[in-house]
């Protein structure tokens, strides 16, 4: 499960690079045309917006007059704004400095020169009086806990929504993701919800760095200038296909309804699997083999729809496709190959979902059977991921196959003096105490034949687990023992005769060998007549001395 989530968290986590590194590329030509821009703002509040004269430009304009009016909002004394006439036309000054002359080109159709100066000077006037008032020390002081409590408040609603994904948002996700008798694992719907939950995360947070900014009057530019950005780059058109732009706006908009498409799919599959096809009578192989095609099949077609929806002629795909399915025919020849031995797997149904099988060195339970490989559960609790043309391919042993009962041949032993009536009834007993042994078909005991030194039987098994085969194998022997040695029946060893006879050897010799074996011989001879002579005299020495010790011990 953490290495699922891990999975999720780094999907995610490339998805926001993107959006972020192209949001970033954006950044530079819509910082190129805020730099260009002709309002009078002050702190961030763009107030109105000035137009082009005969002999300055408009961002000119602007560039003097925002100028002025920084150095103004920072004085603690009233800021006096008027309007004087210079050469018939209206002039607004500031602190006695000339702000801008307000022309023909400034005013909008059936207002005069001297009413838009009035309303741009009011204008300026307020915006001024916001501006100190915003600098005093009561005010930051009021928005710093405003902010303090909106960090606060974001916080808690970063937790409130973490705990809604875990407790309720999942609850959304099938159970059957879980259930081992489908197998199904919707995880489209589960990324589906991460996203959104990600998405609303980092959302809420930008909010609140765009609001906090836009408090303080200082760095309230700033905030303009990130709202600007992030729309800017949302909106401007980043991709053009044929005739038509799309923007990231459009972009995620469509990932957005690929994923609820994956979501929507996965939760339809996941009804048809555990309402419709469970009640029928239908084999759990092919239950599965519908399912997935259907799940294929309504990929494909929502694809299809959403592509059309979203606005991409499908018919300018059709070069591409054909590319494609050029590519698919060259350089996935293994891929194509497993997907068509996938499907002559499912729809001949010889090996299904449920079979104990035994495939080359692998025995085990089939757990799944997908597009190109089959999932296979062995006996040491290991999942093999199994190809499919393996299956065509090689031999395949299916103890499952039509009929759930297999057999076991288990042989026995025994001497020869041993009684068979009375061998057979104890391993009938030994098989009928064995409560994983089938009563039908009944327990055989078959004799294979008489062998150099012992009595060969077999005893037939039948069993519905053929996953559990050997551990019914190592209790029938424990019991088929204790019955023999109960009933004092023998397990006979292996015996071997040796038969060694004596005669003359058919060996010629050489000359020189046989005279060195001659001398070898004589040289033995007297060595041992030495010897013996040797012996003889310690004996008579030591008789002679045991004499004198005696006749000493009588005197």
């Amino acid at each position: 499960m953490r290495r699922n989530h891990f999975q999720i968290h780094s999907i995610i986590r490339s998805i926001a690079l993107v959006v972020i590194l192209g949001c970033l590329l954006l950044v530079t030509p819509v910082q190129a045309q805020t730099r260009q821009n002709s309002s009078i703002t002050l702190d961030g509040h763009q107030l109105f917006k000035v137009s082009d004269t005969g002999q300055v430009s408009a961002e000119n304009r602007a560039t003097d007059a925002n100028l002025i009016l920084k150095q103004a909002v920072r004085s603690s004394e009233p800021v006096k704004v008027e309007i004087i006439e210079n050469n018939q036309l209206p002039v607004i000054r500031v602190q006695g400095r000339h702000l801008l002359t307000v022309t023909s080109q400034d005013i909008p159709t059936g207002r005069t020169k001297e009413e838009q100066a009035k309303i741009w000077a009011q204008i300026i006037t307020e915006a001024i009086q916001q501006g100190q008032q915003e600098r005093k020390a009561s005010y930051i002081t009021q928005t710093i806990l405003v902010a303090f409590v909106s960090v606060i408040g974001a916080l808690f609603i970063h937790k409130l929504l973490g705990w809604v994904w875990q407790y309720w948002l999942r609850r959304l996700v099938p159970r059957a993701a879980n259930d081992p008798e489908t197998g199904a694992q919707p995880k489209g719907l589960e990324l589906l919800l991460y996203l959104t939950l990600f998405l609303i995360r980092t959302g809420l947070w930008v909010g609140i760095i765009i609001y906090i900014t836009d408090l303080f009057p200082l760095t309230r530019e700033w905030s303009q200038r990130i709202t600007s950005i992030l729309s800017m780059s949302l909106t401007s058109p980043v991709v053009s296909l044929g005739a038509k732009s799309y923007s990231v706006i459009n972009i995620l908009i469509l990932i957005g309804l690929f994923f609820g498409l994956l979501a929507v799919a996965g939760a339809v599959t996941n009804l048809l699997r555990s309402r419709i096809l469970r009640i029928t009578s239908i084999s759990r192989g092919v239950q599965e083999s519908i399912a997935v095609i259907f799940n294929y099949s309504l990929l494909f077609i929502g694809t299809v729809v959403l592509l059309q929806i979203w606005g991409l002629d499908i018919s300018s795909l059709a070069i591409f496709a054909s590319i494609l399915g050029v590519a698919i025919g060259f350089g996935l020849q293994g891929v194509a190959r497993e997907l068509v031995s996938g499907l002559v797997v499912t729809f001949e149904r010889s090996i299904q979902v449920g079979d104990f099988i035994e495939i080359g060195e692998h025995m085990g339970t089939v757990e799944r059977l997908n597009a190109r490989s089959t999932h296979i559960r062995t006996l040491d609790d290991i999942l093999v991921i199994v190809p499919n043309s393996r299956l065509l391919e090689k031999e395949v042993k299916n103890w499952s196959h039509h009929n759930q009962a297999s057999r076991l041949v288990l042989p026995i032993r025994v001497g020869y003096n041993s009684n068979m009536p009375q061998i057979r009834s104890a391993l009938l007993e030994a098989a009928k105490k064995n409560s994983e042994v089938l009563h039908k078909p009944a327990p055989k005991v078959w004799v294979k034949g008489f062998g150099e030194d012992y009595l060969d039987f077999q005893l037939l098994v039948w069993i519905s687990k053929p996953r559990r085969q050997f551990q019914i194998k190592s209790d029938l022997y424990f019991q088929i023992d204790e019955n023999l040695r109960n009933q004092n029946i023998q397990i006979p060893l292996p015996q071997r005769s040796l038969h060694i006879r004596s005669g003359s050897l058919p060996v010629e010799l050489s000359p020189k060998l046989e005279d060195s074996l001659s001398q070898l011989s004589a040289m033995l001879a007297i060595w041992l007549k030495n010897q013996v002579m040797i012996d003889n005299l310690n004996g008579s020495t030591n008789s002679s001395n045991n004499k004198t010790k005696e006749n000493n011990t009588s005197n």
